[in-house]
Parts: structure tokens; C-alpha cells; sequence
């Protein structure tokens, strides 16, 4: 029926369940889990999981668990046992860095090699999707289904979601007007929503682009900030406005604000970074505490945009060559590379140092 969720609207659904610290089933094929955020738990849902007399292991990344000296024998994560005896402050320990440095030695940290870890797989992709610690609590269940419906728990099939799971959801226009900015008058703001009803993307169109020819473009992450407050800790500020400018005095072009704020970790993770960077860690490394990669943006959601208002080719404002390959892997034509030298200061200086030693920004 066209009354049900789709599984676009169904993981949609699980992210926010996750978000509010409610418990989600995953299942694939004959194996199912109870699945619940690290970062939202309770002691009372955390003794109900208990309760049901499964073992309980922690699903933590490769990155997490380096940081921890756990084996990563998935690969790409660890399975941690979770002692009888673990309370939530035990969990949050292991999930959260914040506290690395006052209490280091956690653990042994005892982790499975057997068995399929699909499920722990997706409990973190689905914690990353929502902006929380890439950590979650997943306890076996007997059968997913029938509990799903006692506990009036959302489920999500594996084998139905896969594909979509690991894509981002197809963006569509939703509005646009004439918007005059400092840079030009000739502005105009299109806003584009996701079909899951995530985070809406916006692109400033100046003057009239001619389609045909490669079009000087910006893809600028959201940065609250750097954009907004004028933070010192990053160069994002200026680059907003030197590429706005830049487009301005040009008298056409466009600029993609995508809402992936934190190199796409969120702001709230974006400031548990900043905490460990004033504990003496770079950028990276900070990144790789928490658990992600040192960048987790999905620049497909600017070529999509891109190709939806008629462009092909860009000339394109960015200091990172890993932008300008993702852009051509997703069908856009990058013809030139244009930097953005600017926002320098004694704030930022090692972490312009670090983006270009360790992320290989051009700068």
C-alpha cells in the first residue's frame, strides 16, 4: 500500500528513534538485534536489554577501537563484550573520548571474531546518519518481528535497505526567489529537500549561468561557527564570503550551502573535536577518537544538485582535491580548480597545517 513507509521513510524514522534514545530491530535473514544508541541510553533501557538474557556487545569503528587497542577483527569495527556487570557510565567511557585522557585505562576490551556483523554494520551507519557517537548497544533477538510488534519498535530489513542505506536520499527543489545580496543584486536562493525529510540543501544562484559552459561553483559544508559566529578555529567564514565574492564580481555562478556541518559529523560531534583538539590532538586525530573518518561529507548531494538546475561542468572554488574527484567520479565535469587562499591566523594555523599533511588540501 502507498500508506506504508517506504524504506527511505523507514530509516528515516529509526535515525530519529535512535536520536530520542529508543531501541530499533534490525534483522537480516534469520538473524535479528535489538539495537540501541550508546549515546542515548539509559540505565533503565540498558537493564531491560540485560533482561532479556542475550549477550550484549558494543559496536564500535576500526577508528574507535585503535584508539581503544580493541581488535577490529570486521574489519571496519569491533564487537565489544559487554560485561554483566557494565552500566552506562561503562558504555559512555568506551564510546565517548571526552574522557580518554583522565581515565585511560579502559578495559581489556574483550572483542568477537566469529559470526556476521551486518547488523552491528548498519546499528552504525544509522548512529552516523544521526549525528550521534558512531557507538551502539546490539543484543541478539530470538525473532525480530514478533518483537518489533510487543514493543511497538520500528524494524528495518537489511536485505530490503542495503541499497538504500549506504546512498544518499534524492534531493528535490522545493522553492526558489530572487534573493539581493552584498555581493549582487542578481541573487536567487533555491532550496532543495531530501525524500527522507533530512537536512534541506540550499544553492545561491547569481546572475543568469549559462548551462552550456562550465560554471564557477562553490561547494561551502555548513559551518555555524565559522559561517555565522566568525570562529577563529577554521578558515570556513572566509572562504563562504571570499567565494561569494568572487562569484559576485564574476556577475554569475553558484554557490552550494550543504548542511554537513563538521565535515559531516554534526555539530554536536564537531564540538566534542574541538574539546580533544584543546587536549592537544589535530583535527584528524580528534576525528579517529570519535570513531569517523576524517571526512564523512557525501559531495554527491552537490552534483545532484548541480546536474538538477542544468549544469554539467563547473569551474570549481575549493582548496581540496578529493572534492574535485568526487564531483567527477558523480558526473560533474571539473575543468578548472580555483583556490581559496584566504582566512589564515595564529587560531587556525595548525589546523590549515594538518588538513594539508594529513586530508591533502592544496593550500
Amino acid at each position: 500500500m502507498a500508506l506504508q513507509p517506504s524504506i527511505t521513510e523507514t530509516i528515516a524514522r529509526l535515525r530519529a528513534d535512535l536520536r530520542m534514545g529508543l531501541g530499533v530491530i534490525l534483522r537480516e535473514d534469520k538473524n535479528a538485534a535489538l539495537v540501541l544508541a550508546a549515546e542515548t541510553l539509559t540505565s533503565e533501557r540498558l537493564s531491560d536489554a540485560k533482561a532479556l538474557g542475550a549477550p550484549l556487545t558494543l559496536a564500535i569503528t576500526s577508528r574507535r577501537a585503535e584508539t581503544l587497542r580493541a581488535r577490529a577483527y570486521d574489519g571496519d569495527l569491533a564487537r565489544i563484550d559487554v560485561p554483566d556487570d557494565a552500566d552506562v557510565a561503562w558504555i559512555t567511557a568506551i564510546a565517548d573520548p571526552s574522557g580518554d585522557l583522565m581515565n585511560p585505562m579502559k578495559g581489556p576490551c574483550r572483542t568477537e571474531r566469529d559470526g556476521p556483523a551486518n547488523l552491528h554494520r548498519a546499528a552504525l551507519a544509522l548512529c552516523k546518519q544521526a549525528r550521534l557517537l558512531p557507538a551502539a548497544v546490539v543484543v541478539p533477538i530470538a525473532e525480530g518481528v514478533g518483537f518489533a510488534a510487543e514493543n511497538r519498535l520500528n524494524l528495518l530489513d537489511l536485505l530490503q535497505a542495503a541499497p538504500v542505506l549506504s546512498t544518499s536520499s534524492p534531493l528535490h527543489e522545493i522553492t526558489a526567489a530572487r534573493l539581493p545580496l552584498a555581493v549582487s543584486e542578481a541573487g536567487r536562493l533555491h532550496v532543495f529537500r531530501p525524500e527522507d525529510g533530512g537536512e534541506e540543501h540550499y544553492a545561491v544562484e547569481i546572475g543568469r549561468p549559462d548551462r552550456a559552459q562550465p560554471v564557477l561553483a562553490r561547494l561551502h559544508s555548513a559551518c555555524f561557527t565559522g559561517d555565522l559566529l566568525g570562529s577563529l578555529k577554521c578558515d570556513c567564514g572566509p572562504q563562504l564570503r571570499a567565494a561569494l565574492k568572487q562569484i559576485g564580481d564574476e556577475g554569475h555562478g553558484v554557490l552550494l550551502y550543504l548542511n554537513q556541518e563538521g565535515r559531516g559529523i554534526g555539530l554536536a560531534n564537531k564540538m566534542r573535536a574541538y574539546s580533544l583538539q584543546d587536549q592537544g590532538f589535530d583535527t584528524v586525530e580528534a576525528n579517529h577518537r570519535l570513531g569517523f573518518e576524517d571526512d564523512e561529507r557525501d559531495f554527491r548531494l552537490g552534483a545532484e544538485i548541480l546536474s538538477s538546475m542544468g549544469f554539467s561542468a563547473v569551474r570549481l572554488l575549493t582548496n581540496n582535491p578529493k572534492k574535485v574527484a568526487m564531483m567527477q567520479e558523480a558526473g560533474i565535469d571539473v575543468t578548472e580548480r580555483a583556490p581559496l587562499a584566504v582566512g589564515k591566523n595564529v587560531h587556525n594555523a595548525d589546523y590549515l597545517a594538518t588538513k594539508a599533511a594529513k586530508s591533502g588540501h592544496l593550500l
